[in-house]
């Protein structure tokens, strides 16, 4: 078995432990929150996934497109070097975090604590964002698998051990959650850091070359900028999507918090059912990004093609049933959180949405490792505007409100896969029908 699918099994076991604990979280949280409490925690998490995305300048990905195409007597210099714009990064962010975070509104609603924990996370992502790349680069996927692993299991025991000892307020319990959720961050930092210096020990040792840091930081960035350019789009779209969401139902004629509680049962229970196989997908595009940049800086097309076969036929072998089951068995499975909940329909309108996105996120490893990260980012936003377009149209509609915004959501996931995969068989001089 070659490196590839070697790494891809690993972290695919890995992922699909990680994600059950992922569906008991999402269990716990809908029993100690309730559904207004479900859908303000839900509602943040994209505000959560801005800061990281901020925070870590998509490091991960530079630095493992770098280990992957570069020879190892570079590593140790462009590490060191990583490390430090690491640091100038944390101390930037951070301060404009200390201004910044007060004064978004999204905030009003919770707890005046949850902003100064978010600030917490910023170092935290950016140090742990350079192990993080360097392991995927050099193709250490234990690592990466054991650190997944260990966020979720780790926020899991948390909420079980606090929410066992007393009964919290819904304010106080939505803060409580969210700090599980940085704490576990913090733990993923440490066995990642540990590990990092361990192998930095192991590098020192070895034969090594100096690279000047202004040739570091330019190589980084030209990953960096436009692949955090394109996450912070994903980001500020996701985290805008929530209240867009409630406001479209509002003027469909629902009340404000039934249009949240209806949001957090989507967020909540739907997504969670439909997006619980993406642990794949995310899977294959760790993998897929050292080993397609490696590829293609050979100027490999005939592996290229065999990558894109293979991840095609893998998304499809799984994909499919997948959504199979969601769709009929969809009643069993949301009942684990609320019984009688609309979320049963919501889960089989968004069965195509669920199974457009398994394809499109290793696709955007490819588009990653082939220097096509402008192409993803132009994509995304003619897929956004689609989306955005159809679900105040549809949605706003009062016979069908959310029906009306979950086919606006299907529509820009079936344009964004068929924008992607023609990019890629177009680079990689091959038709539609990978021959």
């Amino acid at each position: 078995m070659n490196i590839f699918l070697r790494s891809a099994l690993l972290l695919i076991v890995a992922a699909f432990l990680g994600e059950c604990i992922e569906f008991l979280i999402n269990m716990v949280l809908a029993r100690e929150l309730g559904e207004e409490g479900l859908g303000l925690y839900m509602s943040i998490l994209p505000t959560i996934m801005f800061i990281v995305v901020i925070a870590s300048l998509e490091l991960p990905i530079s630095i493992s497109k770098f280990v992957a195409e570069k020879d190892p007597i570079f590593h140790r210099s462009m590490l060191l070097h990583a490390l430090r714009f690491a640091a100038i990064c944390t101390i930037v962010f951070s301060l404009i975090a200390l201004w910044f975070l007060p004064l978004i509104p999204v905030f009003d609603r919770y707890h005046p604590l949850v902003p100064w924990f978010f600030l917490l996370l910023i170092p935290v992502i950016a140090f742990s964002s350079v192990a993080r790349g360097y392991f995927m680069g050099a193709q250490r996927m234990g690592k990466i698998a054991v650190a997944n692993f260990l966020r979720r299991a780790g926020q899991l025991l948390l909420l079980i051990a606090i929410f066992q000892v007393t009964y919290f307020e819904s304010e106080i319990a939505i803060l409580i959650a969210l700090c599980t959720l940085i704490a576990s961050e913090f733990l993923v930092l440490g066995y990642l850091f540990i590990s990092f210096l361990i192998e930095m020990h192991v590098l020192k040792g070895r034969p090594r070359a100096h690279l000047p840091g202004n040739k570091v930081r330019k190589s980084l960035l030209e990953v960096s900028i436009p692949t955090t350019g394109l996450r912070i789009f994903h980001a500020a779209t996701f985290a805008v999507k929530p209240f867009f969401i409630k406001e479209t139902l509002v003027r469909a004629g629902m009340i404000d918090t039934v249009a949240m509680v209806q949001y957090g049962k989507m967020a909540g229970v739907a997504f969670t059912i439909g997006f619980f196989p993406a642990f794949i997908a995310h899977s294959l595009l760790i993998v897929l990004i050292p080993t397609v940049s490696e590829a293609y800086a050979k100027g490999d097309l005939a592996r290229l093609r065999s990558l894109l076969r293979k991840v095609m036929l893998v998304t499809v072998c799984y994909g499919v049933p997948a959504v199979c089951i969601f769709y009929f068995w969809a009643e069993p499975l949301t009942g684990l959180f609320f019984e009688n909940s609309p979320a049963v329909r919501y889960l089989q309108l968004l069965v195509p949405y669920f199974l457009f996105h398994f394809f499109v996120i290793p696709m955007q490893a490819f588009l990653i490792g082939l220097g096509l990260v402008k192409d993803a980012f132009v994509h995304a936003l003619y897929a956004t505007l689609l989306s955005f377009a159809m679900m105040y149209f549809l949605g706003s509609m009062p016979s069908l409100q959310m029906d009306g915004i979950i086919m606006g959501m299907n529509m820009s996931a079936v344009l964004l896969t068929l924008l992607h995969y023609v990019t890629i068989c177009k680079k990689i001089k091959v038709n539609l029908f990978l021959k």
